[in-house]
Parts: C-alpha cells; structure tokens; sequence
C-alpha cells in the first residue's frame, strides 16, 4: 500500500480513497486483484523497497505498506496529483506525533529528489 492508503492506514489523514492505492516497480506487471478496487502507482525500481514494511491486516496476514515518513514524503512528491493539503495534513500529523522522526523523514525526500519542498514544508510546521 502507498499514498493515501498508507496514510490511512497510519492516522495521517481522514480521508478514506475509492481505491486501495497499492505501488509496483516501473516495468513490471501489477497485480491483477479483482476486489477491493486498485490504483497502481509505479515507482523507481531503485527507491522502490524505501521505506517499505509489513503490518499483520489479519492473523497471520502480513500487507507490505510504506512507513509513515515515506508515507509522507510520497505525498509530497505526488502532491500535484493527490492533493497539496492532503500532503500537508499528513506532514503535520506526522511531525506532531512522538515517534516522529524528521530526519529520517529529510533522509527518504533526499533520496526521492524532494528534498527543497519537504525541508520547506517541515520548516513551515517548525515555525508554527
């Protein structure tokens, strides 16, 4: 799972998407998965597993869902297709929990070349 489904999913936004956003590298195949419906966003297969972790969605069920600062920073990048507030409500709900790390959350922006709009953004939640 990634963007607004991972977000979901870790409390950064209210928003429940029609689709279950789901992430595969550039040049494979996506999953053909007839039910819940999916949106498939393709990656770079080079920063594809950044990030990436497993949740238990059902006893013994492990669903591989990017962690809470990729999460973010996934909004970020993509900000223009799902939505600049989106982006920042996560940002903020992120940053105002306990187990926020925003280097980390820097380091994985870096690494998706992201850096300048994220350092703003967490500046400007900084400031508040």
């Amino acid at each position: 799972m990634c963007c607004v489904s991972a977000a979901a999913l870790h409390e950064l936004t209210d928003e429940q998407p029609l689709q279950v956003q789901v992430a595969v590298p550039n040049g494979t195949h996506p999953p053909q998965i007839d039910q819940p419906p999916t949106k498939v966003f393709r990656f770079d297969p080079r920063t594809f597993e950044l990030g990436l972790a497993s949740v238990e969605a059902a006893p013994g069920e492990l669903v591989r869902v990017y962690d809470p600062p990729r999460t973010v920073v996934d909004l970020m990048r993509l900000r223009h297709r799902l939505g600049e507030s989106t982006a920042h409500v996560a940002l903020n709900r992120y940053m105002s929990r306990r187990d926020a790390r925003p280097a980390r959350v820097l380091e994985y922006a870096h690494a998706l070349g992201v850096v300048g709009p994220v350092r703003r953004a967490i500046d400007v939640v900084g400031a508040r």
